[in-house]
């Protein structure tokens, strides 16, 4: 089955934001293309629209420019807030800890930087495609799939840069000059409306599936799924109101009730490479690569986000830069007995535990870190295929999965409350437990509805080890109120990062965030 993954290198260089942000200097240096009428064949935009899929993965050829959405300027900025994840193995990257971990962030900081021109970038990409249908006036079904496509990873985009920021420029039109982009900040509930008119249209004209040969293109649920999170996101630091709690159940339960979804059995197997894109997938990043190019056989559609990840070793266990490291805490967290720690935290030292995922391989007593993520872990086998021996540039992100829609719906129901969504909040959470325990009764019990908070602490603590390293604990955790009791130095400023000094340089009408 052929992934979307092809992305020009043509194609790259149209994304550019001149004013906002500071980047590649050659990709700068470039003119936005114009579309030709190549762009415009096959239902008139899809070569922008499989674009978006490429600049998610690793927009621009120069090094680290994919990373404001699967690389090391995404893994800190998403990640180490949550005190569960850190980086240990990296000599150089103390700074890190200190920026992200110890919550004294930098607007000079280089992934404050990357993450926010990254962003704006995506945005552009997205613009461009809705300004080339609106300016052909394109309003075949196949286009306004394309526009639905560009209006979803808009939204994705701008939900990304709201909840880490706060105000921001909503951009939606096209730039053309420097000038286009200086633009002020517009207030929190305008990028949510901006985010509603996106998804709605997204849930309104993508298909209810794609077909075999469009494996991991955007569905119909990939835009609920999306909507119903930032339903659940936009309230915060305060606990979600009780529209958007509605508002995010109805979109889980019209998933849910779709039956296009399964959770995946067992647990650790959602991370091999043969199981990307499965049953309980709803939206994944996709990357591959082929050492058999020699044959004819052109897949390396590549991106940083497994070979960061991956042990910090030597010899055969020199598999990757050694970022996002769980953290003691983490360990901690998992009931006895929780199959998911073990399939998600390799122990230096130990077996990698091949009833959990692993390869029958014995870490060696490691000193750089106690713990490493597994979901990113990969066989030597699977690497020598890749031609890839020293890192896992082939391994998907694994951005959205059905078990969020459960517990999210499990979350919504119990605290809505009544008969009814108390009985269905219980059978949400008793799914993910099942799944997890996978035929071991002994254990994970079943866990009981007794009252709204009790349940409201189950579920709490399920998220976070469904989740573990996936890049959900921190907003979960501002979301519910929770950071500044949960993260030591963490502060009610802390929830926003300050705007980067390139993008104030760039754009004389952009204001710092408060306390900054």
């Amino acid at each position: 089955m052929q992934k979307i993954k092809t992305i020009t290198r043509e194609f790259l260089l149209l994304i550019s934001l001149l004013a906002l942000f500071s980047g590649c200097t050659k990709f700068l240096d470039r003119k936005p293309l114009q579309a030709t009428l190549a762009d415009l064949n096959q239902g008139g935009l899809e070569g922008q629209a499989i674009g978006l899929y490429g600049t998610i993965r690793n927009s621009q050829s120069a090094p680290y420019c994919g990373d404001g959405f699967v690389g090391i300027g995404y893994i800190p900025m998403q990640g180490f807030r949550s005190g569960d994840q850190t980086v240990n193995a990296d000599p150089g990257a103390a700074g890190y800890i200190t920026a992200y971990s110890n919550f004294q962030y930098s607007k000079d900081d280089w992934a404050n930087g990357v993450y926010w021109d990254r962003h704006y970038q995506m945005l552009q990409a997205a613009n461009i495609l809705l300004q080339t249908a609106d300016s052909l006036k394109l309003t075949d079904n196949a286009s306004l799939i394309n526009i639905a496509e560009a209006k979803w990873f808009r939204a994705y985009t701008f939900f990304d840069l709201v909840k880490n920021y706060g105000e921001v420029p909503i951009i939606t039109n096209r730039i053309y000059q420097a000038s286009d982009g200086q633009i002020a900040k517009s207030p929190v509930p305008e990028v949510y409306a901006q985010i509603d008119a996106d998804l709605e249209f997204a849930e309104a004209k993508l298909p209810s599936v794609q077909p075999s040969t469009q494996v991991g293109r955007l569905v119909q649920n990939a835009a609920r799924t999306l909507h119903a999170k930032t339903y659940l996101m936009r309230d915060a630091p305060s606990p979600t109101t009780t529209a958007n709690y509605q508002n995010c159940l109805n979109l889980c339960q019209d998933i849910i009730n779709s039956n296009q979804y399964s959770l995946f059995s067992p647990y650790w197997a959602i991370w091999k490479l043969q199981n990307e894109n499965c049953s309980e997938s709803i939206f994944e990043v996709q990357c591959q690569q082929n050492a058999n190019t020699a044959a004819g056989v052109n897949s390396t559609y590549w991106s940083w986000w497994g070979t960061e990840q991956g042990v910090r070793g030597s010899g055969d266990w020199n598999l990757g830069w050694g970022w996002n490291n769980p953290t003691q805490v983490l360990v901690n967290a998992y009931e006895t007995g929780d199959p998911r720690m073990a399939a998600t935290i390799l122990f230096s030292g130990q077996s990698d535990d091949p009833s959990n995922g692993g390869y029958g391989r014995t870490l060696p007593p490691l000193t750089n870190s106690l713990f490493w993520n597994k979901k990113t872990y990969v066989s030597q086998q699977e690497q020598l295929d890749a031609g890839d021996p020293t890192g896992a540039a082939f391994v998907n992100t694994r951005v959205f999965r059905y078990a969020d829609v459960i517990l999210m719906a499990a979350e919504c129901a119990n605290e809505i409350g009544g008969a009814a969504n108390d009985s269905a909040a219980e059978a949400w959470l008793e799914m993910i437990r099942a799944r997890a325990r996978n035929g071991n009764n002994a254990v994970l019990p079943y866990i009981q509805y007794q009252n709204q908070a009790q349940f409201r602490a189950a579920i709490k603590h399920e998220r976070r080890v469904e989740f573990g390293m996936e890049m959900e604990r921190f907003y979960d955790l501002v979301r519910w109120g929770d950071a500044q009791s949960a993260l030591a130095g963490y502060l009610p400023k802390n929830e926003y990062y300050p705007i980067p000094t390139p993008a104030l340089s760039g754009n004389p009408k952009l204001v710092q965030n408060p306390n900054y």
